[in-house]
């Protein structure tokens, strides 16, 4: 079998987009966790990224088990911190906020989880995340003490993002946190994708399929929704989203 990095890499060439949806196996998403399963594999989604940034409770390895039993895509383990580490992921994006200089985030937790996920075989894909300001703050700014890089600062960006790269990560990942009031802009994944040899994804304030398709069009491979769907007043659907990005 092909690993989920080569087989993420093929859906990109041949669909011109992968679109993921991230969930948050919290118990305040209880309720949302099996419809979300559901509407994904019905909705052409590419993969699911499983993670949160802050867990309320000690069940969340029983919902990624219940996700990862549900789900006919890819199942990818977006940490936020060891604890959540278990078998039922397919893989993981080993994960290094590059854009932050909190230790434990650049190296600390990679060291703690590294023989845990080589004792249970995961799949890791390097990954440098790069948290932008998306006009609000994120948990991950809050839980990791990471000052995001201003949008009007796409030079920083790209600094970082070569250096992702010649580190020899597999993707960069721009994010503008959950909830932002806006999302990653066009040109600077524009620029990244100009000076880079490696994948980016996008994720973060991506509230419509026409902006998610702008994303994989200014040349991101990856473009990544999660909240928009908690909210029942939402007028998309995943399809929408997936249509827009296998089009482009």
């Amino acid at each position: 079998m092909d690993s989920i990095f080569s087989h993420l890499t093929s859906v990109y060439k041949n669909r011109g987009g992968v679109y993921a949806v991230l969930l948050d196996p919290d118990k305040k998403n209880d309720d949302l966790l099996i419809s979300k399963v559901e509407q994904a594999n019905e909705s052409d989604v590419d993969i699911l990224f499983v993670g949160g940034s802050l867990m309320m409770d000690g069940k969340n390895h029983h919902r990624v088990k219940t996700i990862k039993s549900l789900s006919n895509i890819p199942v990818i383990f977006f940490p936020g911190s060891t604890s959540q580490i278990n078998k039922y992921f397919d893989a993981v994006l080993f994960l290094s906020v590059l854009s932050g200089r909190n230790p434990h985030y650049l190296i600390g937790e990679q060291v703690i989880s590294a023989p845990i996920i080589h004792d249970l075989k995961l799949e890791t894909i390097p990954t440098a995340y790069l948290l932008l300001d998306g006009g609000s703050q994120s948990t991950v700014e809050f839980m990791s003490g990471t000052k995001p890089i201003p949008m009007t600062r796409p030079d920083i960006t790209l600094a970082h993002a070569l250096a992702a790269e010649f580190m020899g990560m597999k993707y960069v990942y721009l994010e503008a946190g959950s909830g932002a009031k806006k999302s990653v802009s066009k040109e600077i994944i524009k620029q990244c994708a100009e000076n880079l040899n490696i994948q980016i994804i996008v994720g973060g304030g991506i509230k419509t399929p026409e902006d998610a398709a702008s994303k994989i069009e200014a040349g991101a491979t990856i473009v990544v929704t999660g909240s928009i769907f908690e909210s029942s007043k939402n007028k998309f659907h995943m399809k929408n989203f997936s249509d827009a990005i296998h089009r482009c």
